[in-house]
């Protein structure tokens, strides 16, 4: 491998050369070196003439180096050939498959050796790079530690100047409070030096000591300035308060509940002031007149400045919340109740602050600030019209403020509970008066409209409805929000239901029947109902019970005008099973009322009076006017004329009982009529032809007469059995329609299957007694077996 001649320099080095020599060159250097500087340079110069030989180079230049270029730096040992050394170099450089052939070759080689060894001596100073830029990161860090902590610091600074300055501040204050404290402690000394003289009064209250009526002259005279010194404090300690509050308020008239919390915080403050004096007043207001009238001078002034306060407060406040609840009379009571409440404990509460001994006068003045509530409430109460309203209210009064309140905390409350039950009265006399007028116009004075009577159509239709539904619940059974649907009604729910969902028709039943739901009840029902749970818990029972018998009297009487236009307008089943239905409704409906419908009217009886003055009249007994015996007749006329006092008891609930068994009779009578009539007239006819043979009369053989010929009575028998049969499913299912209740149905058709059965057993009992035979296979009377499986279906 041959080696390259050396090339120059390019113009371009010696340039930048020639320039560094113009650095240090004397005598003018262009940067002139210090000593130290100086020193420096050379022992890097020093230190630069013995650098190692590379690796890298051949070892025949290693050879022909002199032994002074190679001191002892050379302590490796040397490669055993040429081959060995170049590889190694050949394989730090990433070449060991790579040969030099070529200058091109050789230059390459070269360059990356130059690379590799200026790569290497920068290695160091980029680590160090590396090491510093650390240290950086590391100093940034902790400078942004330090200024969070400094923004810490500054926030703490302040926050200790706040705390210094209140706490300078409440230092002030209780150094203030701990002056004003040795002052109060130092005229209660005072006081209390004095006051002995006073306590010694009723040891030299008596006459026996020397000059006692001077002493006990200026006693007095001491006692008068004391007492008036006490009351004056008072007085205008009580007086400056209200004057302070009213400023602070020019108007006069605080509505907000800031303005009532400052005028309870500020007599709350004041009352320490003087409540050791009051309490000096009271100890010996039973022992001393003079001290009572002082107390009581003081009672009254505090009750008038509270009274200045309150009245126009409590005015506005009232006149704000009917403003609020000007169309809601429910909620203007509560809050003006609930206002007033609290206004009655305050005040008892602040009355306590100042006194320990009761006065009746605050629940006075309660009272009469209770009564501009009153006042206000009293004109809209008056002029509702409405029953749910009333009855709400009395519910409110009476349950609430009456017996939540008042009864929880009746010391407090007594002035407010005697407002509460004048309004309360006032409800209640309103909601009689109201529920009077109701009954004669939506009870008594009802008028039907044509829906209300159109019976049995609108059960039918409900039933169509309801049967409707039911199929589409059993086409849908997935869909549960559309198919399971009930013929319900929510307004019937307090109210007792009357009978059960079970019918003779195979119907549902979960699902109400048409006639048990609330709003297919005819309407002078339902209002009688309604109208009397609304009173129930309103008003007095014997009120109650006056109320209930007139509601259920006009009740009853809508009804049986209802039953008979329905009667002329359908038939007379339809009549009597509306009539039988609503009087079932209306009895089990006012059962769960524990109460007696019983009311006691007084009459006067005049009849002996009458016949007395008949008597008094006649010419006969002028004679006797002025006779002196007991034959007088003006004594016999004051004695026999004398007028009597009767008393009738009237029970609604027996009426409804009486109006029901009547009804119930009149069914049984007409469908007993309509099935076995014919039957009926032919066996009367019999038995009044028997009952002239047993009383002498011409005896006369049945199956002679002429309307009694077995081909006739066949015609009857089979006339009977025939309308039997085809009248007999449509009342059971009249009944059912109308009832809805198995037991019932059976109870109100027994007496009428009982009838035809009972019929038929005396006509067989006649026919085998008259006829022969073959007059009965002429007959042919239906057996009792035939009967009793023909009425079967009504079990």
């Amino acid at each position: 491998m041959l080696e390259p001649p050396p090339a120059e320099p390019p113009p371009a080095g010696r340039d930048v050369r020639d320039r560094l020599s113009l650095w240090d060159r004397r005598p003018q250097p262009t940067a002139p070196l210090s000593d130290r500087q100086t020193d420096s340079v050379l022992e890097l110069k020093a230190a630069a003439e013995n650098l190692p030989v590379p690796a890298e180079l051949p070892i025949e230049d290693l050879c022909s180096l002199t032994s002074q270029s190679l001191p002892v730096l050379l302590t490796a040992a040397v490669p055993e050939s040429t081959e060995d050394v170049l590889l190694k170099g050949f394989a730090a450089l990433g070449m060991e498959d790579e040969r030099i052939e070529t200058a091109q070759q050789f230059f390459s080689w070269f360059a990356q050796v130059q690379t590799q060894m200026d790569q290497d001596e920068g290695a160091k100073y980029r680590q160090m790079r590396d090491y510093l830029s650390g240290f950086q990161e590391q100093c940034d860090a902790i400078l942004n530690d330090v200024n969070s902590a400094l923004q810490h610091l500054e926030s703490l600074q302040k926050q200790y100047l706040f705390v210094s300055t209140k706490t300078g501040t409440l230092h002030e204050a209780c150094e203030q409070l701990l002056k004003e404290q040795s002052e109060l402690v130092e005229l209660a000394e005072n006081i209390q030096q004095k006051l002995s003289y006073f306590n010694e009064l009723e040891n030299i209250n008596t006459p026996n000591f020397k000059d006692y009526p001077v002493y006990l002259t200026k006693f007095k005279q001491c006692l008068s300035k004391a007492m008036h010194l006490i009351k004056t404090y008072t007085v205008n300690t009580l007086q400056n308060l209200t004057t302070q509050l009213m400023k602070r308020d020019p108007s006069a008239v605080p509505n907000s509940d800031n303005a009532f919390t400052l005028f309870y915080v500020k007599f709350r403050a004041a009352a320490p002031k003087v409540r050791t004096l009051i309490e000096q007043v009271e100890q010996r207001s039973e022992k001393m007149p003079e001290y009572q009238q002082v107390l009581n001078e003081i009672h009254q002034c505090y009750l008038d400045q509270r009274e200045l306060l309150l009245g126009p407060s409590i005015a506005s406040t009232v006149t704000e919340l009917t403003s609020q609840n000007n169309r809601d009379h429910c909620a203007l009571v509560r809050s003006g109740c609930a206002f007033m409440v609290h206004v009655c404990q305050d005040e008892h509460q602040l009355y306590n602050e100042f006194f320990t001994k009761p006065t009746p006068k605050l629940d006075e003045l309660l009272e009469k600030l209770c009564l501009s509530l009153y006042d206000v409430l009293r004109p809209m109460i008056i002029h509702v019209i409405h029953l749910e309203t009333l009855s709400e209210l009395c519910g409110i009064l009476k349950n609430e403020m009456l017996e939540d309140h008042v009864q929880n905390n009746a010391e407090q409350l007594g002035a407010f509970a005697a407002g509460v039950k004048q309004m309360l009265e006032d409800v209640q006399e309103r909601l009689v008066y109201r529920t009077h007028i109701y009954i004669q116009t939506d009870i008594t004075g009802y008028k039907p409209a044509p829906g209300d009577l159109a019976y049995p159509d609108k059960l039918e239709m409900m039933e169509q409805i309801a049967q409707s539904l039911k199929e589409e619940q059993k086409k849908l059974p997935s869909e549960a929000s559309f198919s399971d649907v009930r013929l319900e009604d929510p307004e019937s729910c307090s109210l007792v239901k009357s009978g059960s969902a079970e019918s003779l028709n195979p119907r549902h039943q979960s699902t109400i029947s048409p006639a048990d739901l609330h709003g297919m009840w005819y309407p002078t029902v339902r209002r009688t109902l309604v109208c009397l749970s609304k009173l129930y818990r309103c008003i007095d029972r014997a009120v109650f019970q006056g109320l209930s018998q007139e509601a259920l009297s006009a009740c009853i009487q809508s009804l049986l005008g209802a039953a008979d236009s329905i009667s002329k307008n359908k038939t007379q089943v339809d009549g009597q099973l509306f009539l039988i239905k609503h009087l079932l409704i209306l009895r089990e409906q006012i059962a769960p009322f524990h109460t007696d419908f019983t009311i006691k009217e007084i009459s006067l009886d005049l009849k002996k009076t009458r016949d007395a003055a008949f008597k008094i009249l006649n010419p006969k007994a002028v004679s006797r006017f002025f006779r002196l015996n007991s034959n007088n007749a003006l004594i016999q006329f004051l004695l026999e004329g004398t007028p009597e006092i009767r008393e009738h008891y009237i029970d609604s609930k027996k009426d409804v009982d009486r109006h029901l068994k009547s009804a119930c009779e009149q069914f049984i009578q007409q469908q007993t009529k309509q099935f076995i009539d014919q039957l009926e007239e032919f066996m009367t006819k019999a038995a009044a032809l028997k009952t002239m043979a047993t009383q002498g009369g011409p005896n006369y053989s049945l199956s002679q007469q002429p309307w009694a010929q077995p081909a006739k009575i066949n015609d009857l028998v089979s006339s009977t059995y025939k309308t039997i049969k085809t009248k007999l499913p449509s009342t059971l299912r009249s009944m059912s329609l109308y009832l809805s209740n198995k037991d019932t149905e059976l109870i109100l058709f027994k007496p009428v299957r009982n009838n035809i059965q009972q019929m038929f057993q005396k006509l067989h009992a006649l026919l085998k007694e008259e006829f022969s035979n073959e007059d009965l296979q002429i007959i042919a009377c239906p057996s009792m077996e035939q009967v009793n499986l023909l009425l079967s279906m009504s079990k």
